[in-house]
């Protein structure tokens, strides 16, 4: 009878604490990393300087055999770098051409819609500006404006779908998310303005798609690695490297040293 009363008892008692036991509490978010700041000129390596633009790994091994070579000792670092990006176009870009875009004329620069009425950048070409970048982190969204043009691009973090009125834009609708020390960007272009607007050759159709990944491996450093796609233009994707370093002092300041054509023309007829 003991026996029966005690296991009774311990029955109630484990009982009572079971329903006394506190829910465990949520696991903490995990931590955004800090890409916040402002970033200009590239780090002063050779191969940063090479990125700052836009470049691939077939350009950054082959600047590196370049480079490499004591028979280039005397050649300046502009040639060789030049000679890269001429390799990378040659043996990584245009064989992923479709024939549509090789087929195309090359782009006038007198006809770029930039020189000749003043239209902002498109997304290629903005993403990979030699300017100043500014990223700014929310909890749903993060602000990229860039130096050239004054551009800004919002990327919604909570994967919100383009709206179906959403006005033409050349630099696209994005979403992001994180992935550990990574802000991942997937944009699609809701545009008609396709001209001017491709790294290599001046265009890119509204069909392009990209994602991007920003990650700063150090306080100085930031890093985008960049996937493209558009079926009109490309055979298969391409991916294309940028790096930028901190740069705290600098400002983006109104954009205001632009006149379209007419307007430069009809100037220099009077002076």
């Amino acid at each position: 009878m003991r026996g029966t009363r005690f296991f009774a008892l311990v029955s109630i008692v484990a009982l009572g604490l079971a329903g006394c036991t506190k829910a465990a509490p949520p696991s903490p978010a995990a931590p955004t990393p800090g890409l916040a700041g402002m970033y200009s000129d590239p780090p002063a390596t050779a191969f940063d300087t090479f990125c700052f633009f836009a470049c691939t790994d077939v350009g950054l091994e082959r600047l590196r055999t370049l480079l490499d070579d004591p028979g280039n000792d005397a050649r300046p670092y502009s040639e060789l770098s030049g000679e890269a990006v001429a390799y990378q176009t040659s043996e990584y870009v245009r064989p992923r051409l479709s024939e549509a875009a090789l087929a195309a004329a090359p782009l006038d620069p007198l006809q770029d819609p930039g020189y000749l009425n003043c239209e902002p950048w498109g997304f290629v070409r903005q993403v990979f500006a030699p300017h100043q970048l500014e990223i700014t982190q929310y909890a749903d969204r993060v602000e990229l404006h860039y130096g050239e043009w004054d551009a800004r691009r919002t990327v919604y973090l909570d994967r919100r779908a383009a709206p179906e009125r959403q006005p033409h834009t050349p630099l696209g609708y994005s979403v992001g998310h994180y992935e550990g020390d990574t802000l991942v960007v997937e944009t699609s272009l809701v545009t008609a303005n396709i001209a001017g607007n491709f790294t290599w050759d001046g265009r890119h159709s509204d069909q392009l798609t990209a994602v991007e990944r920003y990650r700063r491996p150090s306080p100085e450093r930031l890093e985008l690695t960049a996937a493209l796609a558009d079926p009109w233009v490309l055979r298969e994707p391409v991916e294309f490297k940028k790096v930028w370093s901190f740069a705290p002092d600098q400002e983006i300041g109104p954009y205001d040293s632009c006149q379209p054509a007419a307007a430069r023309s009809a100037q220099e007829t009077t002076q």
